[in-house]
């Protein structure tokens, strides 16, 4: 996992996820996924440049289909965005950075 990313999975999903404060965004992702592959760079520059400002997690669906299945994830990529352990909204498929910038900000100056 890149630098400044939680590798989140079931059994710390309450912890990470529900009982955390701020915003925090997940990325719903497979290792067979092409999609997912392609995103993942700029969710490492994201998790970079808002650095102190909001958490960054992935969760692996295949290894955790649980959560996958809780959250009715039906494509992936699926980026989802928590705040204050609370979903607030969420985008499928790969976005370009602008997109995710602007949707980070408007949840973090909400």
């Amino acid at each position: 996992m890149a630098e400044g990313i939680l590798e989140l999975n079931s059994s710390g999903w309450e912890k990470e996820v529900l009982n955390s404060k701020g915003v925090l965004i997940v990325d719903f992702w497979a290792p067979w996924c092409g999609p997912c592959r392609i995103i993942a760079p700029t969710i490492e520059e994201i998790a970079k440049e808002y650095e102190g400002k909001i958490k960054v997690g992935k969760l692996n669906t295949d290894e955790n289909p649980d959560i996958a299945t809780r959250y009715g994830i039906m494509g992936i990529p699926t980026i989802m965005f928590f705040k204050d352990g609370q979903r607030v909204d969420q985008i499928v498929g790969v976005v370009p950075k602008s997109v995710l910038k602007s949707k980070i900000d408007s949840i973090l100056n909400s």
